[in-house]
């Protein structure tokens, strides 16, 4: 009789149990990928990216019979009144789960424009702090349908997961939103973002094919866009941080100008020391790297090689400092370094998070090249030119 009740008491306590009956399931929902941003005649356009989730679970290359992605627009006041206009438009529960970037366009970042999209996103439950961040000039419904190589799902493009492609090559360093909080609320205020073009440097047999590009970095502030920093001018952004894994130099090897030399750099380590004056304040910059030398004609000798990187490193960071100068701008957030060491001579100094900055504020550049290493065990050319007039 205890068993038979304890039974009943068993089978009456299951019905209380909570289900999965609110759950929508999987196939019942769209699942955004990206969102892009522009600001046109006085309100927001909203770009909303929904990717084909069946390609990504089938394999790293979708099929060819389903469209990859497809893009919603809609305009409002504020970025929800859009989003709430694309709830009208789906035939489908919209899952935000999913969402790795927000691209924005140059209108969209202007005059403190981006600081309410930033706070949606960061304060809505279902987004991670982990999105990616972007800007562009090009317009963004063109970024959000440009395919990757190969057609390769939408999933793996550069944007959505560009931790992969700068552990080749580190031009511009990724930002997620996390970043760019921690940025803009810390000295100095401003933050780089990472800018993006279209390019055509991959075709196929039939036509050239489009792919996005790090051309360079958008410089933000509180205040809104400070201005872009782009292509060459770009360049000494990357010896300045401690997350490049891998960039290049090209340089003239010879005096006359007729050989240049590509040297790979990496195991970069840097330091950006305060050194306070009275009431001037400048920075020493130590960088130690190594350097792979790839391919190269004549003979050179690993002092030569040495001297070279060193100039031509020294270089690109002055020039990239200089660039941010022009828009009033603290691209190497030297500020910050100050705030860290030395905070009450960063106190007497700064203006809104940011000290006075010149063009000799960074007084010294001292690059120890620890390594290079010639890929072989010499550093003589591979294959021997045959002079003219030389019998051998």
């Amino acid at each position: 009789m205890k068993t038979t009740f304890k039974f009943i008491v068993m089978i009456f306590l299951t019905t209380l149990l909570a289900g999965c009956w609110d759950i929508t399931e999987p196939q019942r929902m769209y699942y955004i990928n990206a969102v892009g941003v522009d600001y046109v005649d006085d309100e927001y356009e909203v770009y909303l990216q929904i990717i084909n989730f069946g390609d990504v679970a089938k394999s790293v290359q979708p099929s060819s019979n389903a469209e990859p992605a497809e893009i919603g627009r809609a305009k409002g006041r504020t970025v929800e009144e859009a989003i709430y206009k694309l709830y009208r438009s789906s035939d489908q529960q919209i899952f935000w789960g999913h969402m790795r970037y927000i691209i924005f366009s140059e209108s969209a970042m202007e005059n403190e424009r981006f600081i309410p999209v930033i706070d949606t996103f960061i304060r809505f439950r279902d987004t991670r702090y982990q999105i990616w961040m972007y800007c562009t000039k090009d317009p963004v419904h063109d970024v959000l349908l440009v395919s990757p190589i190969l057609k390769n799902s939408l999933s793996s493009s550069k944007l959505s997961n560009p931790i992969n492609p700068t552990e080749q090559e580190t031009f511009v360093e990724p930002k997620n939103l996390r970043e760019i909080v921690i940025g803009l609320n810390e000295p100095n205020h401003e933050v780089t973002v990472p800018y993006v073009s279209i390019r055509k440097d991959w075709q196929t047999d039939e036509e050239n094919v489009e792919e996005t590009y790090f051309s360079g970095v958008g410089i933000l502030s509180k205040d809104g866009l400070k201005g872009f920093v782009k292509d060459n001018a770009a360049r000494g952004n990357q010896w300045m941080h401690n997350y490049t894994n891998r960039g290049e130099i090209t340089f003239k090897l010879r005096t006359d100008g007729k050989e240049e030399l590509t040297v790979s750099i990496d195991k970069l380590q840097v330091k950006k020391i305060p050194v306070v004056n009275k009431e001037e304040v400048y920075f020493d910059v130590e960088l130690k790297l190594r350097a792979t030398v790839n391919g190269f004609k004549g003979k050179v000798s690993e002092k030569e090689l040495k001297k070279q990187i060193i100039k031509e490193v020294k270089k690109e960071i002055r020039e990239t400092y200089n660039e941010g100068l022009k828009l009033d701008v603290d691209i190497f957030r030297l500020s910050e370094v100050l705030y860290r060491d030395k905070v009450k001579v960063w106190k007497k100094l700064e203006k809104d998070g940011k000290i006075p900055l010149q063009e000799n504020t960074i007084r010294k550049i001292s690059i120890d090249v620890s390594q290079i290493n010639p890929g072989r065990k010499t550093f003589s050319e591979i294959i021997k030119i045959k002079k003219s007039g030389s019998s051998e």
